[in-house]
């Protein structure tokens, strides 16, 4: 597995204008390593773009800044989530009266935009290096354009209005660009993985798994044709990974650390689990833990949220798999991990006179977390099951809503949720059932996809739903505070306008 550790070489980025800034490798280290003498080797290469995946974890490779800011920032708004109201970086996302200066749309800015700048530097520097194979370079700089893509895919959902930068540049006046047209990323993202998928392997051996392979490109290459409407290139480009990839037979395992760069797994986030400091621990384990259970009660599942997670029920009425695994409730086979060495799993009943709420998060309610040493988990950005909704959606849009139904009981069963009968739902009928049941239940909470969901269908032309009246409909607390032209997209960071005079702040921020 590929956990993200640098050594011989300290990497960090360096902060010229944060926002539309290529960061850049600082090469003053040790080795007196210099720019123009470090891009000469293999392993500078591979110490580059393994650098460039480091940026994924934040801009400055904090798991709390990941948590508190970046993860806050993608998913507070959502309906499938809400907050103790205390919690200072994601409260008044969630309560849409964010102004430009929070610290949790800056923090997701500066991360992807880190991202960005070593991508580009990795795409400039990697071809002149001549002691490596043409294939390897050509993997390399592919792997770059997979993940300089997939930081704009966040940046245009985000923020929409973005600076595209292509090029890794020190100079500071070329630094200072305005935002490009929406369609110029929207297309520059298809191109970076178009190109990608074409050089990038099928799989790599057990020492680099984790790396984006084509399968990811593909993936996320369906996803952009997908959020922009073209559903016949989705359809098309979901259907190659169509049986590549297998659900995992737990729907548990996709979150506990025991199936990671496994058969269901895409693309995640590499987390290295080498720390030894004593509060070195995760903090999806503590944040949506009751206290009652040593956890800080920072969020949790909407009601809305559970009663969608209830319906879902086996053929024999039960609640299903995936129910279990997302919320800790009051039933008796629910159970939570609690933070013991060794770890036992404590029943809902055991502790429920000491719980504040009806329901709590479980599915990244870790084991064996209080142990002294960081537990290094991986994030899921995309699994194949997500994959096999997107196709559904996208075969129901293009008229298949019986093959489509299909797609989606291949996620259903697996949790052993009761199957959905062919012929038993319109298209009409089937794009709710996907958009709010589907999604949200096999999806709950995972890196801010729900909010990109109901972003998508809120800006989209077929069957536009506003996203204030979804929110009001699901119970969102807030949602009356909702401006449908202003909180559809992040404000861009007031520190980035205020050192780069070509930026022009969204709408009513």
């Amino acid at each position: 597995m590929m956990k993200l550790k640098i050594t011989g070489l300290f990497f960090t980025a360096v902060m010229l204008f944060s926002g539309c800034s290529d960061k850049f490798l600082d090469l003053q280290d040790k080795q007196n390593l210099t720019e123009s003498t470090f891009w000469a080797t293999r392993q500078h290469a591979l110490q580059g773009i393994t650098a460039t995946y480091g940026a994924l974890q934040g801009y400055d490779g904090d798991k709390w800044t990941f948590f508190e800011q970046v993860y806050v920032t993608l998913a507070f708004k959502g309906d499938d989530i809400d907050n103790n109201k205390n919690e200072p970086y994601g409260k008044n996302l969630a309560a849409f009266v964010n102004s430009a200066d929070e610290s949790g749309p800056w923090s997701l800015w500066a991360t992807c935009y880190t991202g960005i700048g070593r991508a580009n530097q990795v795409i400039q520097k990697v071809p002149g290096i001549t002691v490596m194979t043409e294939q390897e370079r050509k993997e390399i700089v592919g792997e770059a354009k997979f993940l300089r893509a997939y930081n704009y895919f966040v940046l245009v959902n985000g923020f929409e209005h973005v600076p595209l930068v292509l090029e890794f540049v020190k100079d500071l006046d070329k630094l200072q660009v305005p935002q490009a047209p929406v369609a110029d990323v929207w297309a520059q993202i298809e191109k970076d993985l178009t190109e990608a998928e074409a050089v990038l392997p099928e799989s790599y051996a057990s020492e680099y798994k984790g790396r984006a392979t084509k399968g990811a490109a593909k993936a996320l290459l369906a996803k952009t044709y997908l959020y922009q409407e073209k559903w016949a290139q989705a359809e098309a480009k979901f259907r190659e990974l169509h049986g590549k990839y297998a659900l995992n037979a737990n729907y548990v395992d996709n979150f506990n650390g025991t199936k990671e760069n496994g058969p269901e797994s895409i693309f995640e986030i590499q987390w290295s689990g080498d720390r030894t400091v004593s509060d070195e621990r995760h903090p999806f384990n503590f944040e949506g833990r009751p206290y009652a259970l040593d956890g800080w009660e920072v969020f949790y599942p909407s009601d809305w949220v559970v009663a969608e997670l209830k319906k879902d029920k086996t053929d024999a009425g039960e609640y299903s798999d995936r129910v279990y695994g997302n919320i800790f409730f009051d039933d008796p086979k629910s159970t939570m991990w609690d933070l013991n060495v060794p770890a036992s799993q404590i029943p809902y009943s055991s502790v429920a006179s000491d719980l504040s709420r009806p329901a709590y998060y479980n599915k990244y309610a870790y084991p064996n977390d209080r142990s002294g040493s960081y537990v290094g988990y991986n994030i899921s950005l995309i699994r194949y099951a997500d994959v096999l909704l997107m196709l559904a959606e996208a075969a129901n849009e293009n008229g298949k809503t019986d093959e489509a139904i299909g797609f989606v009981n291949e996620v259903r069963t697996r949790s052993h949720a009761k199957a959905l009968a062919v012929g038993s739902m319109t298209k009409d009928q089937l794009r709710e059932q996907i958009r709010h049941h589907e999604r949200p239940v096999e999806l709950a909470m995972e890196f801010g996809i729900r909010w990109f969901d109901l972003v998508r269908w809120g800006r989209g032309n077929t069957a536009k739903q506003a996203i204030k009246t979804v929110l009001q409909n699901h119970g969102k607390p807030f949602s009356s505070n909702y401006v449908e032209d202003k909180h559809i997209r992040y404000p861009i960071p007031l520190k980035e306008i205020n050192t780069n005079p070509l930026l022009k702040q969204n709408n009513l921020y």
